[in-house]
C-alpha cells in the first residue's frame, strides 16, 4: 500500500471501513436474521394449525373443501417461478441485464398467478360458508395460507420495484446485493409453501 493511500485511509478514519464493507455484508447478515424471525412466525402458525386443524365445529373438514388438483397446480406455479429466478440469477452472474428483467417478469407472472389461484380458493370457500369464523381448523387455515400468501404479495412488490431500480441504474453492486436478498426471500417461500402443501392440503384430505 502506498503512503498516499494509506494517508487517505487515516484522513477517512472508520466511517471509510463501513462505507466500504459495511453494506454488502450488513445487509446480507440482516436479511438472514430477518428471514430466521420470518421462521418463527411461521413455525408458530405450523404449531397453531397442529392443534387446531382438526377442530371442525361440525363444519366441513379439509376433505371436504380442499381441490388438490388445483393446490398442486398452484405448487407447480410457485416451484417454476423459484426455477425463474434462478435464471435471473445467472443472468446476473453473465452481468446480462435484458435477461435478467426477462426472468424477473416471468417469475412475476408466475407469483400472481399463484396468487390469483389461492385469492380464487379463498373467495370459493367463503361463498360455500367456509370462512375464517366457522370454526377453529377454518381460522388457522385462513390464517397460516393467507400469511403466506401477504408474503408472496410482499414478494411481487419488491420484484417490480428491483425490476424498475435495474432499469435505471443496471447492476450496480447495490442492485445485486438487492436480488440476492430477494431470491433468498422467494426461495424462502417456496420451503414454507411446500410445509403448507404437505402439512395442510395434503394430510387435510386423509380421513
Amino acid at each position: 500500500m502506498s503512503n498516499s493511500h494509506a494517508s487517505t485511509l487515516a484522513a477517512a478514519g472508520p466511517s471509510y471501513f463501513v462505507r466500504e464493507h459495511h453494506p454488502e455484508n450488513g445487509t446480507l447478515l440482516g436479511f438472514w436474521l430477518y428471514l430466521m424471525s420470518d421462521c418463527l412466525i411461521f413455525a408458530c402458525l405450523f404449531a397453531a394449525y397442529a392443534v387446531l386443524g382438526r377442530s371442525y365445529a361440525a363444519g366441513p373438514s379439509g376433505a371436504d373443501l380442499f381441490d388438490l388438483p388445483v393446490v398442486a397446480v398452484n405448487t407447480a406455479l410457485l416451484l417454476l417461478s423459484s426455477i425463474t429466478y434462478g435464471f435471473a440469477m445467472l443472468e446476473m452472474q453473465r452481468k446480462k441485464l435484458r435477461a435478467v428483467l426477462v426472468w424477473l417478469a416471468i417469475t412475476g407472472l408466475f407469483g400472481a398467478g399463484f396468487l390469483t389461484l389461492e385469492l380464487t380458493e379463498f373467495a370459493h370457500l367463503i361463498h360455500e360458508g367456509a370462512g375464517p369464523q366457522r370454526s377453529a381448523f377454518l381460522s388457522s387455515f385462513f390464517t397460516l395460507v393467507g400469511t403466506h400468501g401477504l408474503h408472496v404479495t410482499f414478494g411481487i412488490v419488491w420484484l417490480v420495484t428491483l425490476m424498475f431500480q435495474l432499469g435505471k441504474h443496471g447492476l450496480s453492486a447495490a442492485n445485486r446485493r438487492r436480488l440476492m436478498c430477494l431470491s433468498m426471500f422467494w426461495h424462502f417461500l417456496d420451503v414454507v409453501w411446500i410445509g403448507v402443501f404437505t402439512f395442510v392440503y395434503l394430510m387435510g384430505v386423509l380421513p
